[in-house]
């Protein structure tokens, strides 16, 4: 099983718990969220409005902003510190700020990950986790009423 107990994820098996895991270990690795961006950038493909927010090379080749999101969700989720490493702080919302996210946006935003979480199926805990993750972070990139 697996729990979380104040700001730490614990796991056990019907006894007292064995170890601390990360969610990114939980959830299976940089193998779950390479998947679960895959599955989002499926759907940001189809999105006419999404994907115009993105800039050259994109919407051609999304690559480069699939690469970013894997490696700061498995970072964020305490996997390899790589994205820090090679673009320094998040700083999401200066990052974010070029572009007009609205509620309307947000919202689609939301749909292609929930379509996404979705799809990876992790156990409860971890699409909880994901799921409200996302759901904060999609409203506080928001910049335009």
């Amino acid at each position: 099983m697996l729990g979380r107990c104040g700001g730490r994820w614990l796991a056990w098996d019907d006894g007292p718990v064995t170890t601390e895991v990360t969610v990114y270990d939980a959830a299976g690795g940089m193998a779950f969220f390479e998947r679960l961006v895959d599955a989002f950038y499926r759907r940001v493909q189809d999105d006419a409005a999404l994907l115009a927010l993105y800039p050259p090379p994109a919407p051609a080749d999304l690559g480069p902003a699939r690469q970013r999101l894997t490696l700061f969700l498995a970072q964020y989720w305490g996997g390899p510190t790589t994205y820090s490493d090679e673009r320094g702080h998040p700083r999401l919302r200066m990052r974010h700020a070029p572009f007009a996210i609205d509620e309307a946006m947000r919202d689609r935003w939301l749909a292609c990950m929930r379509g996404a979480v979705d799809d990876v199926a992790p156990p409860a805990e971890i699409e909880t986790a994901l799921w409200g993750y996302a759901t904060m972070a999609a409203e506080a990139m928001r910049n335009v009423s």
